[in-house]
């Protein structure tokens, strides 16, 4: 059994604490060490006095592991497996009940840092087999998107003056390029790239930078490609959308936008009943800011989860036994913050629109002029 360098340093220093104890001759730290035999031999990692003599590997049959007259070992062993061993040799017996309970107490300290040894090294373990698998997985991934890729090209070129269809191979295209920004940010991570900036490692949820705070851009033109996705799905879902009437002017880290419009549409889909309309409504502010409110019609979500769904991993009682992990929203509240705007759950779908229905949930994007979230994200 390996022992780590920390576990070296405690052993030294528990040993150490005999120094003043004239009674003892010395002591002897073993650890196991798998073997043929069913009893396994042990392995000495240290000793004190520190000098003096070379310590040899005791097989399952030496006969020096056999308690002698001033000699005893002390077993550490934790839930019925034997991790290892101190071995004690005194100048008197029976040991002094101070005595007694200083090695029972080395004893239980040295078996709860061998514990954490193995736990350590089972992580490590656990932790190189998945980053080897993420790295077949991530190339594996990128051949299907390549192959996405041409064919919607080749696709685009045959549907050459059709408008119509275009403009969904467009959106293929645009979701493919997407994805491929994800698996390259994902990549990142294992090269030890750091995705996230210093100041955002505290609220690690946030995009990392090639999704967004990457500067100024025109909102609208990301918005249309989500737009086209949520007309289709709801084509598929045989259900009524609703577009916006107008496009917000806005100017600003439009990525973290689209990004947070994405996943109140993808949630007002999933999470809402069949047959019930999806929407999105859009509205200037009186300060100059904008309002974004994703809603549906389906069952409101109860008024005491309304708050509670923003923090990250959870979820409403409606939506447990679906797909999801509950971070859609956290993330999308953290970055409305960060752009000096908000979101929030509102009561229901009316009071953002008469003419939208009573009953239902409506998530509500607040941006803030375009000054105003400009002068947020440099911060």
């Amino acid at each position: 059994m390996p022992v780590s360098k920390r576990f070296l340093s405690l052993l030294n220093f528990q040993l150490a604490q005999f120094a003043d104890r004239g009674d003892v001759a010395s002591l002897v730290v073993y650890v196991t060490e798998p073997g043929p035999a069913e009893t396994p031999s042990l392995i000495p990692v240290g000793q004190w006095p520190t000098a003096g003599r070379t310590l040899p590997p005791l097989a399952a049959d030496s006969p020096l592991r056999a308690p002698e007259e001033r000699r005893r070992w002390l077993p550490l062993r934790h839930q019925g497996v034997l991790l290892g061993a101190l071995q004690v040799e005194t100048s008197q017996l029976p040991w002094p009940e101070p005595l007694r309970q200083r090695l029972q107490a080395v004893a239980l300290c040295l078996t709860e840092g061998l514990c954490l040894d193995l736990e350590h090294t089972r992580l490590q373990q656990q932790l190189r087999m998945q980053q080897e698998q993420l790295r077949v997985l991530l190339h594996q991934l990128r051949n299907p998107l390549a192959a996405l890729r041409t064919f919607g090209q080749l696709l685009l070129r045959r549907l050459e003056g059709d408008s119509r269809n275009r403009s969904l191979v467009e959106g293929l295209l645009q979701e493919e390029q997407q994805l491929r920004r994800y698996v390259d940010a994902i990549d990142d991570l294992e090269s030890g790239v750091a995705v996230f900036s210093g100041a955002e490692l505290v609220t690690p949820l946030l995009l990392p930078p090639s999704f967004g705070g990457g500067g100024e851009q025109n909102l609208e033109p990301l918005m249309q490609p989500l737009l086209q996705r949520a007309a289709a799905t709801a084509a598929l879902q045989s259900r009524r959308w609703v577009p916006p009437v107008r496009l917000p002017d806005w100017r600003g880290d439009a990525g973290s936008v689209a990004e947070i419009v994405a996943n109140l549409l993808e949630n007002a889909f999933r999470y809402s009943q069949p047959g019930t309309a999806v929407g999105l409504h859009v509205a200037p502010h009186a300060g100059g800011g904008w309002a974004l409110t994703v809603w549906d019609g389906g069952e409101p979500i109860a008024a005491g989860e309304r708050e509670r769904i923003f923090e990250p991993g959870e979820r409403g009682s409606s939506g447990t036994d679906l797909p999801g992990t509950g971070l859609g929203l956290a993330l999308g509240r953290q970055l409305a913050r960060r752009l000096g705007g908000d979101l929030c759950l509102g009561a229901s779908p009316r009071e953002v629109d008469g003419s939208l229905p009573e009953r239902g949930n409506a998530f509500r994007l607040s941006l803030p002029p375009a000054e105003t979230a400009r002068s947020t994200a440099d911060r």
